[in-house]
Protein backbone atom coordinates (compact mmCIF):
# COMPACT_ATOMS: atom_id res chain seq x y z
CA UNK A 1 0.00 0.00 0.00
CA UNK A 2 1.17 3.55 -0.88
CA UNK A 3 0.15 6.97 0.48
CA UNK A 4 -0.10 10.19 -0.95
CA UNK A 5 -1.94 12.92 0.34
CA UNK A 6 -5.32 11.77 0.88
CA UNK A 7 -5.29 9.19 -1.56
CA UNK A 8 -3.63 5.39 -0.64
CA UNK A 9 -3.18 2.89 -3.24
CA UNK A 10 -3.47 -0.40 -2.78
CA UNK A 11 -2.43 -3.84 -4.78
CA UNK A 12 -4.92 -6.49 -4.83
CA UNK A 13 -4.82 -9.74 -6.91
CA UNK A 14 -8.00 -11.67 -8.13
CA UNK A 15 -9.09 -12.88 -5.56
CA UNK A 16 -8.92 -9.47 -3.02
CA UNK A 17 -10.27 -7.44 -6.40
CA UNK A 18 -12.97 -9.84 -6.89
CA UNK A 19 -13.91 -9.01 -3.50
CA UNK A 20 -13.45 -5.08 -4.31
CA UNK A 21 -15.80 -5.59 -7.34
CA UNK A 22 -18.30 -2.99 -6.56
CA UNK A 23 -15.38 -0.33 -5.74
CA UNK A 24 -13.86 -1.31 -9.20
CA UNK A 25 -17.18 -0.76 -10.83
CA UNK A 26 -17.98 2.22 -8.75
CA UNK A 27 -15.37 4.11 -10.49
CA UNK A 28 -15.31 2.66 -14.00
CA UNK A 29 -19.33 3.65 -14.29
CA UNK A 30 -18.32 7.33 -13.30
CA UNK A 31 -15.31 7.93 -14.77
CA UNK A 32 -16.22 6.09 -18.14
CA UNK A 33 -19.72 7.52 -18.71
CA UNK A 34 -17.67 11.14 -19.39
CA UNK A 35 -16.72 12.08 -22.84
CA UNK A 36 -15.50 10.76 -25.20
CA UNK A 37 -16.58 6.96 -23.65
CA UNK A 38 -20.16 7.77 -22.88
CA UNK A 39 -20.82 4.54 -20.94
CA UNK A 40 -24.09 3.44 -20.66
CA UNK A 41 -25.34 1.16 -17.52
CA UNK A 42 -25.32 -1.75 -20.12
CA UNK A 43 -21.93 -1.01 -21.11
CA UNK A 44 -21.30 -1.10 -17.03
CA UNK A 45 -23.36 -4.38 -16.87
CA UNK A 46 -21.18 -6.00 -19.70
CA UNK A 47 -17.56 -4.81 -18.15
CA UNK A 48 -18.78 -6.15 -14.76
CA UNK A 49 -19.47 -9.63 -16.21
CA UNK A 50 -15.72 -9.29 -18.34
CA UNK A 51 -14.17 -8.17 -14.68
CA UNK A 52 -15.81 -11.17 -13.13
CA UNK A 53 -13.63 -13.22 -15.63
CA UNK A 54 -11.09 -11.68 -15.98
CA UNK A 55 -10.12 -11.68 -11.67
CA UNK A 56 -10.34 -15.59 -12.05
CA UNK A 57 -6.89 -15.97 -14.11
CA UNK A 58 -4.12 -16.61 -11.52
CA UNK A 59 -1.89 -14.27 -13.01
CA UNK A 60 -4.73 -10.86 -12.43
CA UNK A 61 -3.41 -8.19 -10.67
CA UNK A 62 -4.80 -4.91 -10.04
CA UNK A 63 -4.73 -1.89 -7.92
CA UNK A 64 -7.38 0.61 -5.90
CA UNK A 65 -7.09 3.87 -5.07
CA UNK A 66 -9.37 5.27 -2.19
CA UNK A 67 -10.27 8.63 -0.36
CA UNK A 68 -9.07 8.70 3.00
CA UNK A 69 -12.60 7.94 4.13
CA UNK A 70 -12.29 4.94 2.00
CA UNK A 71 -14.24 6.07 -0.86
CA UNK A 72 -13.02 4.58 -3.99
CA UNK A 73 -11.37 7.14 -6.52
CA UNK A 74 -9.09 4.95 -9.32
CA UNK A 75 -8.27 1.69 -10.87
CA UNK A 76 -5.85 0.20 -12.88
CA UNK A 77 -5.83 -3.78 -13.63
CA UNK A 78 -4.76 -6.50 -16.00
CA UNK A 79 -2.84 -9.75 -16.54
CA UNK A 80 -0.22 -11.05 -19.08
CA UNK A 81 -1.10 -11.71 -22.08
CA UNK A 82 -0.76 -16.01 -23.30
CA UNK A 83 -0.11 -16.95 -26.52
CA UNK A 84 -3.30 -16.96 -27.97
CA UNK A 85 -4.17 -13.44 -27.14
CA UNK A 86 -7.00 -11.59 -29.66
CA UNK A 87 -5.44 -8.35 -28.33
CA UNK A 88 -3.38 -8.18 -31.56
CA UNK A 89 -6.31 -9.36 -33.93
CA UNK A 90 -8.12 -6.17 -34.55
CA UNK A 91 -5.52 -3.78 -36.03
CA UNK A 92 -6.69 -1.97 -38.81
CA UNK A 93 -2.94 -2.77 -40.18
CA UNK A 94 -1.27 -5.75 -39.16
CA UNK A 95 2.07 -5.75 -37.35
CA UNK A 96 5.28 -8.15 -37.58
CA UNK A 97 4.89 -10.63 -36.00
CA UNK A 98 7.94 -10.38 -34.05
CA UNK A 99 6.06 -7.38 -31.91
CA UNK A 100 2.73 -9.64 -31.55
CA UNK A 101 4.47 -12.77 -30.50
CA UNK A 102 3.05 -13.48 -26.72
CA UNK A 103 4.27 -16.28 -24.75
CA UNK A 104 2.19 -15.94 -21.58
CA UNK A 105 5.36 -13.32 -20.10
CA UNK A 106 6.48 -11.37 -22.51
CA UNK A 107 3.39 -8.53 -22.12
CA UNK A 108 1.27 -7.13 -19.31
CA UNK A 109 -1.94 -6.13 -20.85
CA UNK A 110 -2.84 -3.14 -18.89
CA UNK A 111 -7.48 -3.52 -18.88
CA UNK A 112 -8.34 -0.39 -17.34
CA UNK A 113 -7.14 2.63 -15.92
CA UNK A 114 -9.23 5.26 -14.96
CA UNK A 115 -9.49 7.77 -12.35
CA UNK A 116 -12.86 9.60 -11.05
CA UNK A 117 -13.01 13.32 -12.43
CA UNK A 118 -13.19 14.85 -8.65
CA UNK A 119 -9.71 12.96 -8.04
CA UNK A 120 -7.68 13.95 -10.83
CA UNK A 121 -4.51 15.67 -11.37
CA UNK A 122 -3.68 14.64 -7.96
CA UNK A 123 -0.71 11.74 -9.10
CA UNK A 124 -3.17 9.21 -8.70
CA UNK A 125 -3.04 7.28 -11.82
CA UNK A 126 0.36 7.48 -11.78
CA UNK A 127 0.41 5.85 -8.59
CA UNK A 128 -2.43 3.27 -9.81
CA UNK A 129 0.03 2.70 -12.63
CA UNK A 130 3.37 2.04 -10.65
CA UNK A 131 1.61 0.16 -8.24
CA UNK A 132 -0.13 -2.59 -10.76
CA UNK A 133 3.72 -2.42 -12.58
CA UNK A 134 5.49 -3.20 -9.19
CA UNK A 135 7.70 -5.80 -9.40
CA UNK A 136 6.41 -7.00 -12.90
CA UNK A 137 8.63 -9.37 -14.91
CA UNK A 138 7.15 -8.58 -18.35
CA UNK A 139 9.03 -6.64 -20.79
CA UNK A 140 6.15 -4.45 -21.64
CA UNK A 141 2.71 -3.09 -21.21
CA UNK A 142 0.45 -3.08 -24.27
CA UNK A 143 -2.76 -1.16 -23.72
CA UNK A 144 -5.44 0.65 -25.91
CA UNK A 145 -6.55 4.14 -25.40
CA UNK A 146 -8.95 6.11 -27.29
CA UNK A 147 -7.22 9.01 -29.57
CA UNK A 148 -9.85 11.32 -28.33
CA UNK A 149 -8.92 11.13 -24.82
CA UNK A 150 -6.79 13.81 -24.60
CA UNK A 151 -5.55 14.01 -20.79
CA UNK A 152 -4.84 10.12 -21.05
CA UNK A 153 -2.99 10.36 -24.21
CA UNK A 154 -0.71 12.66 -22.90
CA UNK A 155 -0.21 10.54 -19.49
CA UNK A 156 0.44 7.34 -21.30
CA UNK A 157 3.35 9.91 -23.54
CA UNK A 158 4.92 11.49 -20.73
CA UNK A 159 5.23 7.70 -18.88
CA UNK A 160 7.18 6.09 -21.97
CA UNK A 161 4.41 4.60 -23.75
CA UNK A 162 4.36 4.66 -28.20
CA UNK A 163 2.19 4.15 -30.44
CA UNK A 164 2.31 0.49 -32.39
CA UNK A 165 -1.12 0.62 -34.55
CA UNK A 166 -4.56 1.50 -34.38
CA UNK A 167 -7.38 -1.22 -33.60
CA UNK A 168 -11.15 -1.41 -33.14
CA UNK A 169 -11.10 -3.84 -30.10
CA UNK A 170 -14.39 -5.37 -30.29
CA UNK A 171 -17.10 -5.16 -32.53
CA UNK A 172 -18.38 -1.79 -32.71
CA UNK A 173 -15.52 -0.07 -30.62
CA UNK A 174 -14.42 3.17 -31.55
CA UNK A 175 -10.89 3.25 -33.29
CA UNK A 176 -8.22 3.60 -30.70
CA UNK A 177 -4.54 3.79 -30.38
CA UNK A 178 -2.69 0.50 -29.65
CA UNK A 179 0.25 1.56 -27.13
CA UNK A 180 3.39 -0.16 -25.81
CA UNK A 181 5.31 0.52 -22.94
CA UNK A 182 9.06 -1.22 -22.92
CA UNK A 183 9.62 -2.18 -19.05
CA UNK A 184 13.19 -3.72 -19.92
CA UNK A 185 15.32 -3.94 -23.00
CA UNK A 186 15.20 -6.84 -25.20
CA UNK A 187 17.42 -9.03 -24.39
Amino acid sequence: MSEFEDITVEYMDGAAAAQAQDAFMFVYAEAFAEPPYLKSSADVEANTARFRSQVRKATFRAALARSADGTPVGIAYGYPLGPRTGWWDHLTVPVSAELRHEDGNRTFGLIELAVRASWRRRGAARRLHEMILAGATEERVLLNARPDADAAQAAYRSWGYRKVGEAHPWAGAALHDVMILELREQQ
